[in-house]
């Protein structure tokens, strides 16, 4: 199973909001900082791995900052903690600072926003199983669609600082230009250098971006960049894999890709996780037997949310 980590890993910390920036129309960057305990927690995560935070206190914004699909939802408590996967992790002595990439969808992540320096909030974590470099590997190909960007720009660093022997790519697509969830854009040169993401640029890693209305990089979807991409780059399969994180079609696509062209390939699956530690059994997923017709329902929350592809049921 790729990244497993125990039960003594995790636990109920207190973390520090540093800060909360806004990236774009609704997206948002909040950086926690973790002491004692919860920096040694976090500081030992994988990418990939996710954190429940608890919103039931934090306020609303003014009115007049409420979009207005989210009016009525609003008013609603905030009952149940939320996931979120950590796009960057950073340890530093007895301190460890995380980023938490988000979009405002809902009642809970709009009072996220209203989180400053100096607030504090409820984090369990580090939970579920996150991505594995496997041995041999030479080259990885990063797919994000939309927020899946986050948990692919942890790995991005890990790569890069851990394993300095694989080259590596990002493909980044959303369905227009405003809805890639990235502080920015590199001058001309550096895209023409294949540096598109200022996110995966400072790592060294050359990136890709595709909109499906062509307002941005490749014209069309992610997947069909990936595909191209593939097509034209000289991959030895045993040494190569690819790391997706997206909704779920965008995943099912890759999956069927890499099952195609013979390249492992990692998914990270989402689905509504209430507890985040498999007691609730609400985020079942449906895989593969290994040897059988059979299929056996695994949780996103325990056993994912990255799977290898081969054992997805879409």
């Amino acid at each position: 199973m790729p990244g497993e980590c125990s039960l003594a890993d995790k636990g109920v910390f207190s973390a520090a909001v540093c800060a909360n920036k806004q990236i774009g129309q609704r997206f948002y960057r909040l950086k926690l900082e973790f002491s004692g305990a919860g920096a040694k927690a976090f500081g030992n995560s994988k990418p990939g791995q996710f954190a429940e935070v608890d919103l039931s206190s934090a306020a609303l914004p003014p009115a007049e900052n409420i979009p207005e699909d989210l009016l009525d939802a609003s008013e609603r408590k905030i009952l149940l903690r939320r996931p979120f996967s950590f796009a960057d992790v950073t340890a530093q002595g007895d301190r460890t600072f995380a980023d938490i990439l988000y979009c405002v969808v809902g009642p809970a992540t709009l009072r996220m926003t209203t989180l400053v320096a100096g607030n504090s909030v409820s984090v369990i974590g580090p939970l579920g199983n996150g991505f594995l470099v496997p041995d041999g590997k030479k080259r990885a190909v990063l797919v994000a669609g939309g927020m899946g960007a986050g948990p692919l720009e942890h790995l991005a660093k890990i790569l890069t600082a851990d394993y300095p022997g694989i080259d590596a790519i990002a493909l980044a697509g959303a369905k227009t230009v405003k809805q890639l969830p990235f502080e920015g854009r590199l001058d001309e040169i550096s895209q023409q250098l294949g540096f598109s993401l200022p996110e995966f640029a400072k790592y060294g890693i050359k990136s890709m971006v595709a909109t499906d209305d062509g307002s941005a990089g490749y014209h069309g979807l992610v997947t069909d960049c990936l595909l191209e991409w593939l097509g034209k780059a000289d991959l030895a399969r045993d040494s190569a894999i690819v790391y997706a994180c997206g909704p779920e079609a965008m995943l099912a696509r890759v999956a069927e890709i890499a099952k195609e062209k013979k390249i492992d390939c990692q998914v990270s699956m989402e689905r509504r996780m209430a507890c985040g530690f498999g007691v609730c059994q609400s985020c079942a997923v449906e895989c593969r037997v290994d040897d059988s017709n059979q299929t056996v329902y695994k949780l996103c929350c325990k056993d994912g949310p990255v799977f290898d592809s081969r054992e997805l049921i879409f």
